[in-house]
């Protein structure tokens, strides 16, 4: 197995099986005497046989030692770190690492599928498999100390993606990683900032990404899109201080590598930078006359994610939309109709049409011809049934358990959706070695024959999909 391969390898063949326990009544002293004879730095507090908090010896240093406190009078459960940060036994490598880092912490303990503790897994543990990595890429992001190194970063972030396509890790991998890194270099950025320029800012706002970014769905040709959310009784002062903060922020971005939105939708322009109420009114408005460009930067806003501050008003904007949309309107009606205006590519004969002019003449634009009714139309379906959270895969799994979409159906759209993925990441990272810039669009010279026979299955699959948007929205009304 080669080094880069053992990043997608599951936890459970990694981490360690003998993890030492005890309960929330157990005193301090007695968990002190445990990781002594066992000469270990944790014990992790168990209730019913669940895991649910977790005792180091930092704890026993700076809440026991340092306070001067007699041992044998305080349980666990007084100061033990809670919630418990977990992964299932199932979760590669790479998001027990993403986990460790995220939280600032040393170790994560492994459950099965009940949440009974199998294991646990430290980032000794990790970084001692690789010594030359992504886990040491994250872990050189997390170290970096200027906007130079970060950008190196960046620069790393799209080799390694260049070196995992072909090796035989699954697209969807890919993507969550792609995803992942950029979460981690947003983050150390903001760190960054904040220690250097804006010690003095709140912490009542959130920093959120949209659109493929917040779906955590990005390739190689993501640019930003992302605005801010802040509390509506901040003082004027805490909000200039947010703005200035994310005018460095993104200026920084674009220093890094990230490219700016065409279309401006960026933290930096105030009309996405809004208090939590303004957003309310704004979607509201935009909910209330369905434009093509409030179909646009609606469902870009759907996708919303937080990446840095106050998770509760992602959570408010969220449980609004929901309970909107539940009375009814017909945005979600426009919605699907925009996901389905664009048809799918196979002529009467089977044969699939080409771009017939233009620098991509001879060539087909993967996004526009599949991508993108995918993630819209689920994205639609998703909203009308309440759910808001997760990517396309994962909301397409959420219909299925709502009895939206049939299990069947379900899974060969999904499965179609990822070919069609894997074909857009295959030749942006063809045109990036060629010395070009990336995009959405893939030469069908290049493909073998069982290649383009999946393709056109792929695309007999989204158009059903569209068939099944039309029914389920009753889209011939518009037509009318």
């Amino acid at each position: 197995m080669t080094e880069v391969n053992l990043l997608f390898q599951p936890v459970k063949n990694y981490c360690r099986n003998a993890v030492a326990t005890c309960t929330l009544d157990d005193s301090v002293l007695e968990v002190a005497g445990i990781m002594r004879d066992k000469s270990i730095s944790s014990v992790v507090v168990c209730e019913h046989g669940q895991p649910i908090g977790i005792l180091t010896d930092r704890d026993l240093r700076n809440k026991v030692v340092a306070a001067g406190v007699d041992p044998a009078t305080l349980k666990a459960a007084s100061i033990m770190n809670a919630p418990l940060i977990t992964v299932s036994e199932e979760d590669f490598i790479f998001e027990a690492l993403y986990l460790i880092s995220r939280h600032n912490i040393h170790r994560v303990c492994v459950v099965d599928k009940e949440n009974r503790l199998t294991g646990i897994i430290t980032d000794s543990d990790i970084l001692q498999l690789q010594t030359h990595s992504p886990q040491k890429l994250v872990r050189d992001i997390e170290e970096a100390q200027t906007i130079n190194e970060l950008k190196e970063r960046h620069k790393q972030i799209q080799s390694l993606v260049l070196h995992l396509v072909g090796t035989g890790v699954p697209t969807r991998d890919l993507v969550t990683m792609i995803a992942h890194l950029n979460d981690q270099l947003v983050l150390r950025l903001i760190t960054l900032l904040k220690a250097q320029q804006f010690a003095d800012l709140t912490d009542r706002f959130a920093f959120i990404v949209l659109g493929s970014e917040g779906r955590r769905e990005q390739t190689l040709t993501t640019d930003q899109d992302n605005a801010i959310i802040y509390d509506d009784d901040l003082s004027e002062a805490e909000i200039e201080r947010i703005k200035e903060f994310s005018l460095a922020l993104i200026d920084a971005l674009i220093d890094i590598g990230v490219p700016a939105c065409p279309g401006g939708i960026m933290a930096k322009n105030d009309i996405w930078r809004r208090s939590c109420g303004q957003w309310r009114d704004v979607l509201e408005k935009w909910l209330a006359t369905p434009t093509p460009d409030h179909i646009m930067n609606g469902s870009m806003f759907f996708d919303l994610r937080t990446i840095y501050g106050d998770m509760s008003l992602e959570r408010k904007l969220k449980a609004w939309l929901v309970e909107y949309f539940a009375q009814g309107g017909a945005f979600l009606v426009y919605s699907a109709s925009n996901a389905v205006r664009f048809k799918t590519p196979v002529g009467v004969f089977g044969r699939i049409k080409l771009e017939r002019d233009g620098e991509h003449r001879g060539k087909l634009d993967i996004k526009k011809c599949g991508i993108f009714t995918v993630t819209e139309g689920i994205k639609a379906l998703a909203y009308e049934a309440g759910i808001t959270e997760g990517g396309t895969r994962e909301r397409i799994h959420d219909l299925v358990k709502v009895g939206v979409l049939k299990q069947g159906f379900a899974d060969d759209l999904e499965a179609s959706y990822n070919f069609l993925v894997f074909l857009r990441l295959r030749f942006q990272v063809d045109d990036i070695r060629a010395g070009l810039e990336p995009s959405n669009y893939l030469s069908l010279a290049k493909l073998n024959h069982m290649e383009k026979g999946r393709l056109k299955l792929a695309f007999e699959e989204i158009k059903e999909f569209q068939e099944l948007l039309g029914v389920h929205f009753r889209l011939h009304l518009l037509r009318r």
